[in-house]
């Protein structure tokens, strides 16, 4: 084994050979903490995606217009019949040359083809129409939130921005479940208030009291009958 000294001191060169090796079977430290955040960063995001992403309700994907709908729809090369234009209150759109347009129930590709086909029926030649749904038809909010009524959609509406936008609970709300009914539909489903539950155009959402409150409620009539009978019967007690 060979050594040499320096500097006063004795080293030997086998064992600094060993130390090396140790060096270099050891990761650093920075790199063991960097692998075990890269870990725990890749367990995070599966765990959020598993939470927030949820399916989108049956014809999503489609939107059906109804009325309350704005419209955009250009027609190319024809800014005259281009513009905006609302679902009226019976689902029909007026349009240049057009006239009334059935739009309710019907997708923006279906009224696309829609006016397609109508104006080149005797006004263009292989007309080119592109429409967009501009505002979406509002959405009500109603029982128990301090400002019950209609409200303007925005995409991806959930239940709590429902809520916020009417003001939040008021002190009767059962905050851990909500009602929501669907436009088109008779019966309303029950939803937890702490999913992220999208709503959609021309939905209701319905914020009902605990049972505490739906008790009090149904006795404070009686409640309010009985009292003047007890205070007198209090008075005249011997």
């Amino acid at each position: 084994m060979s050594t040499f000294t320096k500097s006063g001191f004795r080293i030997s060169v086998a064992a600094g050979g060993l130390f090396a090796l140790a060096l270099c079977a050891t990761p650093p430290l920075a790199a063991q903490e960097s692998g075990s955040l890269s870990l725990h960063a890749a367990h995070t995001s599966v765990s959020v995606e598993k939470i927030t992403v949820t399916a989108p309700r049956a014809g999503d994907l489609d939107y059906k217009l109804g009325a309350g709908d704005k419209l955009r729809i250009t027609v190319y090369g024809e800014e005259d019949l281009s513009g905006e234009f609302q679902v009226d209150g019976t689902g029909y759109v007026r349009l240049p040359l057009i006239g009334d347009l059935a739009a309710a129930g019907l997708s923006a590709h279906q009224i696309e083809m829609r006016v397609e086909s109508a104006l080149d029926d005797g006004y263009l030649t292989h007309a080119r129409v592109a429409v967009e749904v501009m505002v979406y038809r509002p959405f009500s909010i109603i029982g128990e939130v301090n400002k019950p009524g209609e409200y303007p959609y925005v995409s991806n509406m959930t239940v709590m921005n429902a809520i916020a936008l009417a003001g939040g609970y008021t002190q009767k709300a059962m905050a851990s479940t909500m009602y929501v009914r669907h436009e088109g539909e008779i019966d309303e489903h029950p939803v937890a208030a702490d999913r992220p539950i999208r709503i959609f155009p021309g939905d209701v959402v319905r914020v009902p009291e605990t049972t505490f409150w739906v008790t009090a409620d149904i006795l404070s009539p009686v409640t309010a009958v009985l009292s003047p009978i007890t205070s007198l019967a209090y008075v005249l007690k011997p």
